[in-house]
This record gives structure tokens, sequence and C-alpha cells, in this order.
């Protein structure tokens, strides 16, 4: 249990009223960052099977005390909703809020999800409050990367299945359009355009702009069951610039067995929320010089 209940508090936000948690760690604890949550896609700030509010929690109890709040337009905030690349504003309004409510705090660690991620990478290098990230399956979608990613994932998988080959054997498998859609598939793949690597002034490149002047650590979550995280990595594994970035120095990358993209499963979200909390104490307690967990 936390010393100090969680409590609602609002905030402004280009006129707008900004609705948030703030879970407060016990007293004396304010050397430590405080943690605010991104959250991404159309959540609010609870997050699939209430995942945001026991990280939160689990987080405050060890001394990180955090706020996950909701962007305008969505949840409780007012306003009209954007796109996850135009909340910079709504960021900086979170972070200022939560310095208002803990001043001795050094600093703050921006904790995204799905395209939250991609806006903390977006944001991060703009206010040197900001001192790491936390990046869970980020968003890079593409339909070249999503193709290839369908390509390596589901297909290979596809054939390992009992079930396929039963079909298959039996006839009630339309082969020809099974064909037709895996060469649709594989074709697109490899279509240049808006892929892995591509140019052009897209959230991608903010995004890798972002992260490549953040001076602080990094934490990057990938779920191996996710299709987000495997657009991701076939991304990185494109483009060396993205590449570079993940194998700098204070840059630490999680591969998690068995997690989707929301980390669904008590035991997975025990393990991301363990991650992180390693993530931190190794990070803001000492030297982090980054590395890979799996």
């Amino acid at each position: 249990m936390n010393a100090t209940p969680e409590r609602a508090l609002t905030f402004d936000c280009g006129g707008d009223r900004l609705v948030g948690i703030l879970h407060p760690c016990a007293p004396g604890q304010a050397d430590k960052p405080g943690v605010v949550v991104i959250v991404g896609g159309p959540q609010y700030r609870v997050g699939s099977h209430r995942q945001f509010v026991l990280l939160a929690r689990a987080l405050a109890a060890a001394g990180y005390p955090v706020l996950r709040f909701d962007y305008r337009g969505m949840g409780d905030s007012e306003g009209d909703a954007r796109s996850f690349d135009s909340v910079d504003d709504d960021i900086r309004a979170a972070i200022d809020a939560m310095l208002r409510e803990r001043p001795g705090l050094p600093g703050v660690v921006l904790w995204g999800l799905c395209d939250g991620a991609s806006a903390a990478m977006i944001h991060a290098t703009q206010d040197l409050r900001v001192l790491g990230l936390v990046a869970a399956n980020p968003w890079v979608r593409t339909e070249q990367a999503e193709a290839q990613a369908y390509v390596q994932r589901y297909y290979g998988a596809r054939l390992l299945q009992r079930s396929f080959w039963r079909k298959l054997l039996t006839l009630r498998l339309d082969v020809a359009g099974s064909i037709r859609g895996f060469i649709r598939t594989l074709r697109a793949s490899h279509e240049s355009g808006g892929g892995a690597g591509a140019s052009g002034d897209d959230f991608r490149d903010r995004m890798r702009r972002g992260w490549s002047a953040l001076r602080g650590p990094t934490l990057l979550i990938l779920s191996d069951a996710d299709l987000t995280a495997a657009q991701f990595r076939a991304l990185v594994s494109e483009d060396a610039r993205w590449r570079d970035l993940q194998q700098r120095h204070g840059v630490t990358t999680c591969v998690l067995e068995g997690a989707d993209h929301t980390f669904s499963t008590a035991t997975t979200l025990e393990d991301s929320t363990n991650a992180v909390l390693e993530w931190l104490s190794s990070a803001f307690d000492g030297a982090n010089p980054g590395r890979t967990v799996t």
C-alpha cells in the first residue's frame, strides 16, 4: 500500500482541463524521478485490463511517484481529440503538473505504450526535465512494415499449426486463395515508399530524431507475441540509423517471451513491471551501460 493515497488532479492545457491521477510515493523519497505514463491508442488513463493503474501503484510503492492522465479529447479531459504525434503540449502540461505537485523531484521518466511510446520519443528532447524513457512496443506502422511483420510472424507459424495441415489434407483450405493472399502480402512487404528506412519527414523520422537527441537512458520493452513489436524490429533490422540507436550506450532492450501488446496476463504484466523497476534502479542509482534482457 502507498503511504500517501493516490488522488485525482486537473491541470490546464491550452485552455482545456486535463484530468489525471497522481500516485505519490512515501515521504522522503523525492530524490527519485517521477514517471509520467503516456497512454497509447484509443485508451484512457486506466489502460487495458487496468494495466496503468497496476503499474503506477507498483512504481509508487517502490518510491517513484507516477502521474497517468488523459490527453485532450480522451477520457475525462476536455478539448478536441488529436493524433499521437500532436500531443507535445499535453505531455508538457502533465510534466508541469507533476512537478508542481512534487517540486522536489529531479525530473521525470516518460513511460509510453504503442503510439504513446512514439509520442514520448518525439517529445523527450523538447524538455530538459525528461531524464529517461521507457518505450513499450513502439508504434512505427506502415503498410510495408505491417506486411513484413505479417510474413515473418504469421505465415511461418501457420505452417507449424496442426489445424493448417488438417484443413489442407481434408481439402477444406482454399489453397488458391491462400496463395494469392500470401503473394499480395509478400509483394507489399517489398514495395518501396513508406516502408522501413523510407525517406521523408514522417512521424518515424521525428521519433528517431527525438530519441537520438535524448541524453538520458532508455528501456525498450518488446513483446515477442505482438505484431507492433515485430514491426519495430523490422524497422530496426532494415534501417542502420535505428539499429545504431538501439545498440548505443544507455539503451536496454527487454524482450518478454509470451507477452502480447498490452501484457494482458498477470505473469507478463508482472514481468514488464519488474523490468521497469529493475531498469529505474539501475539507471538512476548507478551506471547503466545498456544491455539486452530476455
